[in-house]
């Protein structure tokens, strides 16, 4: 995924499906600077990570 299209994902009023490492994930913030998102996993909110916009998949 590209940064563009992570913040377009973050600001929809619909719920896009996105994976991090196989696992379903919320994107918080995205850092357009360092290329990375603040997400937390929707299976576990309390589980929250800096990962790379790069490794974000859209489904």
């Amino acid at each position: 995924m590209n940064v563009t299209r992570a913040k377009e994902i973050l600001q929809s009023p619909t719920i896009i499906p996105v994976t991090y490492q196989g696992k379903e994930i919320i994107i918080q913030n995205v850092d357009e600077d360092t290329k990375t998102a603040r997400v937390y996993f929707k299976e576990n909110r309390e589980e929250e990570r800096t990962v790379p916009i790069s490794s974000l998949i859209e489904h």
